[in-house]
C-alpha cells in the first residue's frame, strides 16, 4: 500500500529551521496574523497578554514565532481581537508544527487513530508522561534543548494527551519494560508522581496498561520499542523512533507481523490486574 500523502521516513532536527522546516512557515505566519489583528484592534501587547494569561514578552514570542501557542490560547485570541474564525482556522496546522518534524506524520496519525498499541523498552511513553517527567528527560538531551523548545515540546506531548478525551474513545493498550519503571530519571519525586500517573491513567475504561518483568525468560519485544495505529478505515501504521530518526512503515508485510508481535508481547506481560499491584508495589518502595 502506498503512504497517504504527507506520510515520509525521516530524520528529526532540534530545532526548526525557517529555511528547511515547512511547519515553521505556518508558525511565522500565524505570529504575523496575530499582531496585525492585536495592532488592528489596538491593544497593547502587555494588556493582550493580561487577557490571555501570558506575558507581554511571551506575546511577543508568539507574534515572532518562536514560540507556538496551544489550542485554547488561539481560540480565546480569536474571540478577543474579534478575528472571525481567521485565528482558529489556522489551528491545527499550528498544532501540526509543535511537534518535531520527525514526529509529525505519525502525530497526525495518532490523532486519528482508533487503535493504538505501544510497545516501550526505554521511557514511557509520552501520552503516558506526566509534565515533570517529560521536563526532566528533555532536559537530558544532548545535544541540549533550549528552554523555549522545551517549553514548546511540553506543551505538544500535554496536547496529544487529548486522545484520552477523545469520543467516540480509541482503545489504547500500552506494554512498558519493569526497567522503564525503575528509571530514577528526574528524582524520587518525579519517578512517583510518574508512577501515581499511570494508576490513575489506567482507570480509564479504554486503556490497557501492561508490564513487562525483567525476569521474563521469553519477550517478543527484543528488536526494541514500536507502536502500531490503526485508523476507522482499517489502514495500519508502524512507528519506529531511535536516537533521534523514525521510520512510518505502511506496507501490509510490515504492519500485519507488527501487529502480530506485540499481541505476543502482551500474552508474555503481567495481565493489567497484575500490573497494577505491580505499580502499586514500586510506589510502596519509595
Amino acid at each position: 500500500m502506498a503512504p497517504p500523502e504527507g506520510l515520509r521516513e525521516g530524520g528529526e532536527d532540534d530545532g526548526p529551521r525557517p529555511a528547511d522546516d515547512p511547519g515553521q512557515g505556518v508558525v511565522l505566519a500565524f505570529g504575523r496574523m496575530l499582531k496585525l489583528l492585536r495592532v488592528r484592534a489596538g491593544v497593547p501587547r502587555d494588556e493582550f497578554g493580561a487577557q490571555l494569561g501570558y506575558s507581554a514578552s511571551s506575546i511577543a514570542s508568539f507574534e515572532q514565532g518562536r514560540r507556538i501557542p496551544p489550542p485554547r490560547v488561539i481560540e480565546r485570541a480569536d474571540r478577543l481581537l474579534d478575528a472571525g474564525g481567521v485565528l482558529e482556522a489556522l489551528k491545527e496546522d499550528v498544532g501540526r508544527a509543535q511537534y518535531p518534524a520527525f514526529f509529525r506524520d505519525a502525530a497526525r496519525l495518532e490523532a486519528e487513530a482508533v487503535e493504538l498499541l505501544s510497545y516501550d523498552s526505554h521511557a514511557v511513553k509520552g501520552l503516558l508522561q506526566t509534565e515533570d517527567y517529560m521536563r526532566a528527560i528533555l532536559r537530558m538531551r544532548r545535544p541540549l534543548l533550549d528552554d523555549e523548545t522545551i517549553e514548546q515540546r511540553v506543551t505538544a506531548r500535554l496536547a496529544r494527551q487529548e486522545i484520552f478525551n477523545r469520543r467516540p474513545a480509541p482503545l489504547l493498550s500500552f506494554v512498558l519494560e519493569e526497567s522503564v519503571l525503575r528509571q530514577g530519571w528526574g528524582g524520587t519525586e518525579v519517578r512517583r508522581g510518574q508512577l501515581e500517573h499511570l494508576l490513575l491513567i489506567d482507570e480509564k475504561r479504554n486503556v490497557e496498561i501492561q508490564v513487562m518483568p525483567m525476569d521474563r525468560e521469553d519477550n517478543a519485544g527484543v528488536d526494541g520499542p514500536f507502536t502500531v495505529i490503526t485508523k476507522k478505515d482499517g489502514s495500519r501504521f508502524v512507528y519506529m523512533e531511535v536516537q533521534g530518526r523514525s521510520s512510518l512503515l505502511t506496507a501490509p508485510e510490515d504492519t500485519v507481523p507488527a501487529a502480530s508481535r506485540y499481541g505476543i508481547i502482551r500474552s508474555q506481560a503481567l495481565s493489567p490486574r497484575e500490573s497494577m499491584r505491580f505499580i502499586e508495589k514500586l510506589l510502596g518502595d519509595l
